[in-house]
Protein backbone atom coordinates (compact mmCIF):
# COMPACT_ATOMS: atom_id res chain seq x y z
CA UNK A 1 0.00 0.00 0.00
CA UNK A 2 1.55 3.62 -0.76
CA UNK A 3 1.97 6.33 1.34
CA UNK A 4 0.03 8.88 -0.40
CA UNK A 5 -2.33 11.49 1.55
CA UNK A 6 -5.88 10.80 0.61
CA UNK A 7 -9.20 13.26 0.92
CA UNK A 8 -12.27 12.79 0.36
CA UNK A 9 -16.31 13.92 0.96
CA UNK A 10 -17.44 11.98 3.93
CA UNK A 11 -20.62 12.66 3.55
CA UNK A 12 -23.35 12.20 0.82
CA UNK A 13 -24.23 14.66 -2.00
CA UNK A 14 -26.64 17.04 -1.59
CA UNK A 15 -27.88 20.04 0.76
CA UNK A 16 -27.48 19.77 4.12
CA UNK A 17 -26.32 21.60 7.32
CA UNK A 18 -23.23 20.13 7.58
CA UNK A 19 -20.70 18.41 4.93
CA UNK A 20 -17.34 16.52 6.15
CA UNK A 21 -13.92 15.91 4.32
CA UNK A 22 -11.54 13.55 5.25
CA UNK A 23 -7.74 13.72 4.85
CA UNK A 24 -5.34 11.00 5.52
CA UNK A 25 -1.97 10.32 5.45
CA UNK A 26 1.78 11.79 6.05
CA UNK A 27 0.64 15.58 4.42
CA UNK A 28 -2.68 15.66 6.12
CA UNK A 29 -1.64 18.07 8.74
CA UNK A 30 0.79 20.18 6.89
CA UNK A 31 -2.54 20.27 4.29
CA UNK A 32 -4.48 21.51 6.76
CA UNK A 33 -2.38 24.52 7.83
CA UNK A 34 -1.79 25.60 3.98
CA UNK A 35 -5.61 25.83 3.46
CA UNK A 36 -6.23 27.46 7.21
CA UNK A 37 -3.32 29.26 7.16
CA UNK A 38 -3.31 28.35 10.91
CA UNK A 39 -0.30 26.64 12.30
CA UNK A 40 -1.36 25.46 15.76
CA UNK A 41 -3.57 22.63 15.69
CA UNK A 42 -4.14 20.66 18.74
CA UNK A 43 -5.14 16.91 18.88
CA UNK A 44 -8.60 15.81 19.36
CA UNK A 45 -9.94 19.76 19.71
CA UNK A 46 -12.17 21.45 17.58
CA UNK A 47 -10.95 24.36 15.62
CA UNK A 48 -12.97 27.30 14.41
CA UNK A 49 -10.96 28.15 11.22
CA UNK A 50 -11.38 30.04 8.01
CA UNK A 51 -10.59 27.46 4.86
CA UNK A 52 -9.22 29.16 1.40
CA UNK A 53 -8.39 27.93 -1.76
CA UNK A 54 -4.90 27.20 -3.55
CA UNK A 55 -5.29 31.51 -4.68
CA UNK A 56 -5.80 32.05 -0.43
CA UNK A 57 -9.62 33.18 -1.52
CA UNK A 58 -11.73 32.49 1.13
CA UNK A 59 -14.54 29.12 0.89
CA UNK A 60 -15.86 28.99 3.74
CA UNK A 61 -15.57 29.18 7.71
CA UNK A 62 -15.31 25.60 8.79
CA UNK A 63 -14.03 23.55 12.15
CA UNK A 64 -10.98 21.73 11.85
CA UNK A 65 -10.34 18.69 13.74
CA UNK A 66 -6.96 16.87 13.97
CA UNK A 67 -6.57 13.33 14.72
CA UNK A 68 -2.72 12.36 15.46
CA UNK A 69 -1.18 9.10 14.15
CA UNK A 70 -1.96 6.45 15.45
CA UNK A 71 -4.75 7.66 17.37
CA UNK A 72 -7.63 8.39 14.45
CA UNK A 73 -9.53 5.39 12.46
CA UNK A 74 -6.89 4.58 10.00
CA UNK A 75 -3.96 4.93 12.27
CA UNK A 76 -2.67 7.80 10.32
CA UNK A 77 -2.70 11.70 10.76
CA UNK A 78 -6.27 12.16 9.85
CA UNK A 79 -7.92 15.81 9.60
CA UNK A 80 -11.56 16.26 9.53
CA UNK A 81 -13.01 19.48 8.42
CA UNK A 82 -17.07 20.61 9.27
CA UNK A 83 -17.88 22.64 7.04
CA UNK A 84 -21.21 24.24 5.99
CA UNK A 85 -23.11 21.48 3.51
CA UNK A 86 -24.01 21.86 -0.11
CA UNK A 87 -21.74 20.25 -3.14
CA UNK A 88 -20.04 23.58 -4.09
CA UNK A 89 -18.39 24.16 -0.69
CA UNK A 90 -17.42 20.88 -0.09
CA UNK A 91 -15.79 20.33 -3.50
CA UNK A 92 -14.02 23.61 -3.21
CA UNK A 93 -12.52 22.33 -0.01
CA UNK A 94 -11.90 19.04 -1.68
CA UNK A 95 -10.17 20.87 -4.57
CA UNK A 96 -7.98 23.21 -2.01
CA UNK A 97 -6.75 19.76 -0.52
CA UNK A 98 -5.72 18.11 -3.60
CA UNK A 99 -3.76 21.72 -4.71
CA UNK A 100 -1.39 21.25 -2.01
CA UNK A 101 -0.69 17.33 -2.43
CA UNK A 102 -3.38 15.28 -1.36
CA UNK A 103 -5.12 13.07 -4.00
CA UNK A 104 -8.95 12.09 -4.58
CA UNK A 105 -9.11 8.64 -2.20
CA UNK A 106 -10.76 5.69 -3.63
CA UNK A 107 -13.87 4.40 -2.66
CA UNK A 108 -13.47 2.31 1.12
CA UNK A 109 -9.89 3.23 0.99
CA UNK A 110 -10.02 4.58 4.19
CA UNK A 111 -11.58 1.42 5.75
CA UNK A 112 -8.66 -0.36 4.36
CA UNK A 113 -6.03 1.46 5.33
CA UNK A 114 -7.80 0.76 8.95
CA UNK A 115 -7.18 -2.78 7.96
CA UNK A 116 -3.84 -2.83 6.70
CA UNK A 117 -2.50 -0.65 9.37
CA UNK A 118 -3.92 -3.06 11.96
CA UNK A 119 -7.00 -0.92 13.16
CA UNK A 120 -9.98 -2.99 12.36
CA UNK A 121 -10.37 -6.72 10.68
CA UNK A 122 -12.01 -7.74 8.09
CA UNK A 123 -15.24 -8.33 9.78
CA UNK A 124 -15.29 -4.90 11.35
CA UNK A 125 -14.51 -3.47 8.02
CA UNK A 126 -17.54 -5.41 6.79
CA UNK A 127 -19.65 -4.13 9.68
CA UNK A 128 -18.93 -0.64 8.69
CA UNK A 129 -19.98 -1.08 5.19
CA UNK A 130 -23.36 -2.50 6.21
CA UNK A 131 -24.19 -0.67 8.95
CA UNK A 132 -24.39 2.39 6.48
CA UNK A 133 -26.88 0.50 4.44
CA UNK A 134 -28.85 -1.20 8.01
CA UNK A 135 -32.59 -1.58 7.47
CA UNK A 136 -33.58 -1.89 10.18
CA UNK A 137 -32.81 -1.49 14.39
CA UNK A 138 -31.94 -5.12 14.86
CA UNK A 139 -29.19 -5.10 11.84
CA UNK A 140 -27.87 -1.88 13.66
CA UNK A 141 -27.58 -3.75 16.90
CA UNK A 142 -25.53 -7.04 15.05
CA UNK A 143 -23.43 -4.65 12.87
CA UNK A 144 -22.74 -2.63 16.12
CA UNK A 145 -21.69 -5.28 17.85
CA UNK A 146 -19.49 -6.85 15.07
CA UNK A 147 -17.87 -3.51 14.65
CA UNK A 148 -16.64 -3.97 18.26
CA UNK A 149 -15.52 -7.48 17.72
CA UNK A 150 -17.58 -9.93 18.51
CA UNK A 151 -17.47 -12.29 15.34
CA UNK A 152 -13.48 -11.34 15.45
CA UNK A 153 -13.45 -13.56 18.78
CA UNK A 154 -15.56 -15.78 17.96
CA UNK A 155 -13.51 -17.16 14.76
CA UNK A 156 -10.49 -16.78 16.84
CA UNK A 157 -12.14 -19.13 19.64
CA UNK A 158 -12.62 -21.69 16.75
CA UNK A 159 -9.08 -21.25 15.16
CA UNK A 160 -7.71 -21.68 18.60
CA UNK A 161 -9.65 -25.13 18.66
CA UNK A 162 -8.75 -26.52 15.78
CA UNK A 163 -5.22 -25.28 16.37
CA UNK A 164 -5.48 -27.62 19.33
CA UNK A 165 -6.62 -30.52 17.77
CA UNK A 166 -3.85 -29.90 14.97
CA UNK A 167 -1.08 -29.63 17.57
CA UNK A 168 -2.30 -33.41 18.97
CA UNK A 169 -1.96 -34.63 15.00
CA UNK A 170 1.36 -33.07 14.50
CA UNK A 171 2.59 -34.74 17.92
CA UNK A 172 1.21 -37.96 17.17
CA UNK A 173 3.28 -37.53 13.35
CA UNK A 174 6.21 -37.65 14.92
CA UNK A 175 5.80 -41.07 16.84
CA UNK A 176 4.04 -42.65 13.92
CA UNK A 177 5.35 -46.32 15.04
CA UNK A 178 3.32 -45.81 17.87
CA UNK A 179 -0.78 -45.87 17.38
CA UNK A 180 -2.59 -43.19 19.30
CA UNK A 181 -4.51 -44.29 22.44
CA UNK A 182 -7.98 -44.83 21.85
CA UNK A 183 -9.23 -42.50 24.04
CA UNK A 184 -7.42 -39.71 22.64
CA UNK A 185 -8.89 -40.68 19.07
CA UNK A 186 -12.12 -39.90 20.92
CA UNK A 187 -11.47 -36.94 22.19
CA UNK A 188 -10.19 -35.26 18.98
CA UNK A 189 -13.35 -36.82 16.98
CA UNK A 190 -15.73 -35.20 19.94
CA UNK A 191 -13.84 -32.07 19.66
CA UNK A 192 -14.28 -31.59 15.96
CA UNK A 193 -17.64 -32.61 15.85
CA UNK A 194 -18.63 -30.03 18.70
CA UNK A 195 -16.67 -27.22 16.71
CA UNK A 196 -18.55 -28.76 13.26
CA UNK A 197 -22.09 -28.50 15.08
CA UNK A 198 -21.12 -25.21 16.25
CA UNK A 199 -19.79 -23.84 12.82
CA UNK A 200 -23.00 -25.23 10.99
CA UNK A 201 -25.70 -23.48 13.50
CA UNK A 202 -23.95 -20.53 12.97
CA UNK A 203 -24.47 -21.21 9.50
CA UNK A 204 -28.17 -21.72 9.23
CA UNK A 205 -28.63 -18.93 11.88
CA UNK A 206 -26.78 -16.58 9.28
CA UNK A 207 -29.02 -17.69 6.76
CA UNK A 208 -32.30 -17.47 8.20
CA UNK A 209 -31.45 -13.61 9.21
CA UNK A 210 -30.09 -12.81 5.78
CA UNK A 211 -32.83 -10.15 5.53
CA UNK A 212 -31.81 -8.37 8.97
CA UNK A 213 -28.76 -7.21 6.84
CA UNK A 214 -30.09 -6.55 3.60
CA UNK A 215 -33.60 -5.92 4.23
CA UNK A 216 -36.61 -8.06 3.67
CA UNK A 217 -37.73 -8.81 0.58
CA UNK A 218 -41.70 -9.75 0.55
CA UNK A 219 -43.22 -10.84 -2.80
CA UNK A 220 -46.91 -10.58 -3.42
CA UNK A 221 -48.36 -14.20 -4.92
CA UNK A 222 -51.21 -15.61 -6.83
CA UNK A 223 -53.41 -16.40 -9.89
CA UNK A 224 -54.62 -13.27 -11.60
CA UNK A 225 -57.67 -11.11 -10.07
CA UNK A 226 -57.23 -12.19 -6.54
CA UNK A 227 -56.40 -9.01 -4.94
CA UNK A 228 -52.36 -8.73 -5.47
CA UNK A 229 -52.59 -5.19 -6.47
CA UNK A 230 -55.03 -3.87 -4.64
CA UNK A 231 -53.13 -5.40 -1.41
CA UNK A 232 -49.93 -3.80 -2.22
CA UNK A 233 -51.71 -0.31 -2.65
CA UNK A 234 -53.17 -1.02 0.41
CA UNK A 235 -49.89 -1.39 2.51
CA UNK A 236 -48.43 1.52 0.84
CA UNK A 237 -51.82 3.66 1.74
CA UNK A 238 -51.78 4.88 -1.84
CA UNK A 239 -52.63 3.48 -5.45
CA UNK A 240 -49.39 2.37 -7.12
CA UNK A 241 -50.33 -0.75 -8.70
CA UNK A 242 -53.10 -0.17 -11.56
CA UNK A 243 -55.99 -2.27 -10.48
CA UNK A 244 -58.61 -3.71 -12.86
CA UNK A 245 -60.74 -6.61 -13.38
CA UNK A 246 -59.22 -7.59 -16.42
CA UNK A 247 -57.22 -10.70 -15.86
CA UNK A 248 -53.63 -10.14 -16.44
CA UNK A 249 -53.38 -5.81 -15.87
CA UNK A 250 -50.24 -6.45 -13.66
CA UNK A 251 -47.63 -7.75 -16.47
CA UNK A 252 -44.63 -6.48 -14.72
CA UNK A 253 -43.53 -6.78 -10.85
CA UNK A 254 -43.98 -4.19 -9.41
CA UNK A 255 -41.54 -3.58 -6.23
CA UNK A 256 -41.83 -0.54 -3.45
CA UNK A 257 -40.09 0.19 -0.01
CA UNK A 258 -42.29 0.45 3.04
CA UNK A 259 -41.39 0.70 6.94
CA UNK A 260 -42.94 -2.23 9.12
CA UNK A 261 -42.19 -1.90 12.17
CA UNK A 262 -38.53 -1.54 12.74
CA UNK A 263 -37.85 -3.00 9.41
CA UNK A 264 -37.15 -1.14 5.77
CA UNK A 265 -38.78 -3.92 3.74
CA UNK A 266 -39.41 -4.44 -0.03
CA UNK A 267 -42.78 -6.02 -1.27
CA UNK A 268 -42.97 -6.85 -4.51
CA UNK A 269 -46.83 -6.83 -6.66
CA UNK A 270 -46.02 -9.84 -8.98
CA UNK A 271 -47.92 -10.52 -12.25
CA UNK A 272 -50.88 -12.97 -11.67
CA UNK A 273 -49.37 -16.75 -12.23
CA UNK A 274 -51.00 -18.43 -14.76
CA UNK A 275 -50.86 -19.92 -18.24
CA UNK A 276 -49.85 -16.85 -20.34
CA UNK A 277 -51.59 -15.67 -23.44
CA UNK A 278 -48.70 -13.54 -25.21
CA UNK A 279 -44.79 -13.53 -24.76
CA UNK A 280 -44.63 -10.61 -22.46
CA UNK A 281 -47.55 -11.75 -19.75
CA UNK A 282 -45.00 -14.64 -20.67
CA UNK A 283 -42.40 -12.40 -19.18
CA UNK A 284 -43.86 -10.93 -16.72
CA UNK A 285 -44.85 -14.23 -15.13
CA UNK A 286 -40.94 -15.77 -15.46
CA UNK A 287 -40.16 -12.24 -13.14
CA UNK A 288 -42.81 -13.01 -10.77
CA UNK A 289 -41.73 -17.16 -10.50
CA UNK A 290 -37.85 -14.77 -10.32
CA UNK A 291 -39.34 -12.92 -7.37
CA UNK A 292 -40.75 -15.94 -5.33
CA UNK A 293 -36.88 -17.48 -5.33
CA UNK A 294 -35.94 -14.09 -4.21
CA UNK A 295 -37.90 -13.70 -1.50
CA UNK A 296 -37.91 -13.80 2.61
CA UNK A 297 -41.42 -13.59 2.98
CA UNK A 298 -43.83 -14.73 0.06
CA UNK A 299 -47.22 -14.08 0.66
CA UNK A 300 -49.91 -16.25 -0.71
CA UNK A 301 -53.40 -14.69 -2.21
CA UNK A 302 -56.12 -16.24 -3.16
CA UNK A 303 -59.99 -14.96 -3.78
CA UNK A 304 -62.83 -16.67 -1.45
CA UNK A 305 -65.63 -15.76 -3.82
CA UNK A 306 -64.14 -17.87 -6.28
CA UNK A 307 -63.95 -22.16 -6.47
CA UNK A 308 -60.19 -23.05 -6.04
CA UNK A 309 -59.09 -23.96 -9.61
CA UNK A 310 -55.61 -25.54 -11.19
CA UNK A 311 -54.16 -22.17 -11.20
CA UNK A 312 -54.87 -22.21 -7.41
CA UNK A 313 -52.93 -25.60 -7.44
CA UNK A 314 -50.25 -24.31 -9.64
CA UNK A 315 -49.71 -21.54 -6.76
CA UNK A 316 -49.68 -24.43 -3.88
CA UNK A 317 -47.10 -26.15 -6.23
CA UNK A 318 -44.72 -23.35 -6.29
CA UNK A 319 -44.90 -22.32 -2.75
CA UNK A 320 -44.44 -26.10 -1.87
CA UNK A 321 -41.13 -25.85 -3.85
CA UNK A 322 -39.94 -22.97 -1.83
CA UNK A 323 -39.38 -24.40 0.91
CA UNK A 324 -36.75 -22.01 2.55
CA UNK A 325 -39.11 -18.85 2.47
CA UNK A 326 -41.60 -17.75 4.86
CA UNK A 327 -45.26 -18.49 4.02
CA UNK A 328 -48.14 -16.55 4.54
CA UNK A 329 -51.68 -17.43 3.25
CA UNK A 330 -54.23 -14.95 2.43
CA UNK A 331 -57.89 -15.45 1.90
CA UNK A 332 -59.29 -12.31 0.37
CA UNK A 333 -62.99 -11.31 0.06
CA UNK A 334 -63.92 -12.75 2.90
CA UNK A 335 -66.86 -10.06 3.09
CA UNK A 336 -68.65 -12.01 -0.28
CA UNK A 337 -70.41 -15.39 -0.58
CA UNK A 338 -67.40 -17.81 -0.10
CA UNK A 339 -66.67 -20.31 -2.67
CA UNK A 340 -62.76 -21.34 -1.72
CA UNK A 341 -62.65 -24.88 -0.69
CA UNK A 342 -59.16 -26.28 -0.81
CA UNK A 343 -58.20 -28.79 2.49
CA UNK A 344 -54.80 -28.37 1.55
CA UNK A 345 -54.50 -24.54 2.96
CA UNK A 346 -54.42 -23.11 6.34
CA UNK A 347 -55.13 -19.43 6.01
CA UNK A 348 -53.01 -17.71 8.52
CA UNK A 349 -55.46 -14.24 7.64
CA UNK A 350 -58.75 -13.38 6.49
CA UNK A 351 -59.31 -10.29 5.15
CA UNK A 352 -60.91 -7.57 2.56
CA UNK A 353 -58.31 -5.90 1.00
CA UNK A 354 -60.24 -2.85 0.36
CA UNK A 355 -60.67 -2.74 4.10
CA UNK A 356 -58.07 -3.00 6.85
CA UNK A 357 -54.86 -5.27 6.35
CA UNK A 358 -53.33 -4.43 9.23
CA UNK A 359 -53.81 -8.13 10.70
CA UNK A 360 -50.78 -9.03 7.52
CA UNK A 361 -48.75 -5.99 8.42
CA UNK A 362 -49.03 -7.48 12.10
CA UNK A 363 -48.12 -10.94 11.05
CA UNK A 364 -45.24 -9.40 8.50
CA UNK A 365 -43.64 -7.89 11.02
CA UNK A 366 -43.72 -10.91 13.63
CA UNK A 367 -42.04 -12.77 11.29
CA UNK A 368 -39.19 -10.37 10.68
CA UNK A 369 -38.66 -9.85 14.64
CA UNK A 370 -38.41 -13.54 15.03
CA UNK A 371 -35.76 -13.54 12.48
CA UNK A 372 -34.04 -12.27 15.43
CA UNK A 373 -34.62 -14.36 17.92
CA UNK A 374 -31.29 -15.58 18.28
CA UNK A 375 -28.19 -13.86 19.84
CA UNK A 376 -25.94 -16.51 18.16
CA UNK A 377 -23.33 -14.92 15.94
CA UNK A 378 -24.26 -14.02 12.50
CA UNK A 379 -22.39 -13.99 9.36
CA UNK A 380 -23.35 -11.19 7.37
CA UNK A 381 -21.78 -11.48 4.04
CA UNK A 382 -21.46 -13.88 1.23
CA UNK A 383 -17.77 -14.04 1.68
CA UNK A 384 -18.23 -14.73 5.16
CA UNK A 385 -20.57 -18.06 4.99
CA UNK A 386 -18.13 -19.25 1.69
CA UNK A 387 -15.18 -19.46 4.38
CA UNK A 388 -17.75 -21.45 7.00
CA UNK A 389 -18.88 -23.40 4.33
CA UNK A 390 -15.18 -24.26 3.53
CA UNK A 391 -14.04 -24.79 6.63
CA UNK A 392 -17.01 -27.35 7.75
CA UNK A 393 -16.01 -29.25 4.56
CA UNK A 394 -12.55 -29.54 5.44
CA UNK A 395 -13.71 -30.88 9.13
CA UNK A 396 -15.88 -33.14 7.51
CA UNK A 397 -13.33 -34.45 5.37
CA UNK A 398 -10.87 -34.79 8.60
CA UNK A 399 -13.36 -37.54 9.74
CA UNK A 400 -12.16 -40.15 7.46
CA UNK A 401 -8.36 -40.14 7.63
CA UNK A 402 -8.71 -39.90 11.64
CA UNK A 403 -10.74 -42.95 11.91
CA UNK A 404 -7.72 -45.18 10.35
CA UNK A 405 -5.20 -42.92 11.85
CA UNK A 406 -3.69 -41.22 9.00
CA UNK A 407 -2.39 -38.51 10.22
CA UNK A 408 -0.93 -36.62 7.79
CA UNK A 409 -3.84 -36.16 5.85
CA UNK A 410 -5.85 -35.45 8.41
CA UNK A 411 -3.77 -32.76 9.63
CA UNK A 412 -3.82 -31.07 5.94
CA UNK A 413 -7.42 -31.16 6.44
CA UNK A 414 -7.38 -29.23 9.26
CA UNK A 415 -4.96 -26.69 8.26
CA UNK A 416 -7.23 -25.81 5.20
CA UNK A 417 -10.19 -25.42 7.68
CA UNK A 418 -7.89 -23.05 9.57
CA UNK A 419 -7.36 -21.38 6.54
CA UNK A 420 -10.91 -20.73 5.31
CA UNK A 421 -11.83 -19.69 9.18
CA UNK A 422 -8.93 -17.23 9.54
CA UNK A 423 -10.20 -15.56 6.52
CA UNK A 424 -12.87 -14.50 7.50
CA UNK A 425 -10.93 -11.91 9.59
CA UNK A 426 -7.32 -11.73 7.82
CA UNK A 427 -6.96 -13.01 4.84
CA UNK A 428 -3.32 -14.20 3.72
CA UNK A 429 -2.12 -13.05 0.43
CA UNK A 430 -5.38 -12.25 -1.41
CA UNK A 431 -5.02 -8.98 -2.78
CA UNK A 432 -7.49 -9.55 -5.31
CA UNK A 433 -9.81 -10.48 -2.91
CA UNK A 434 -9.36 -7.31 -1.18
CA UNK A 435 -9.37 -4.89 -3.66
CA UNK A 436 -12.63 -5.88 -4.71
CA UNK A 437 -14.50 -6.12 -0.92
CA UNK A 438 -12.98 -2.21 -0.04
CA UNK A 439 -13.67 -1.16 -3.83
CA UNK A 440 -17.56 -1.85 -2.74
CA UNK A 441 -17.63 0.93 0.08
CA UNK A 442 -18.52 4.36 -0.69
CA UNK A 443 -16.24 7.28 -1.06
CA UNK A 444 -14.77 9.21 2.48
CA UNK A 445 -15.40 5.65 4.05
Amino acid sequence: MNNDTISAVATANGIGSIAIIRISGDRALSIAKKITCKQDFSPRYATLTNIYDFNNELIDEAIVIYFKAPHSFTAEDVIEIQCHGGFVVAQSILRATISHGARVAQAGEFSKRAFFNGRIDLTQAEAIASLIEAKSQDAMKILSAQMKGALREYIENIRDEIIHILAYSEVAIDYAEEDLPQDLVMQIEAKLQELKKSLASTLLASRSREGLIRGFKVAIVGKPNVGKSSLLNAMLKYNRAIVSDIAGTTRDTIEEQLRIGTHLVRIVDTAGIREANDAIERIGIERSLGAIEDSDIVVAIFDSSREADEEDNKILDLLSSAKDKHKVYVKNKIDLEQKFFNNEIVFDIELNVRGSVDALVLKLEEIMNGSNASDEIMLISQRQIGAVENALRCIDEAFEPLKYQELEIFSFSLLEAIKEIASITRPFENDEMLEKMFGSFCLGK
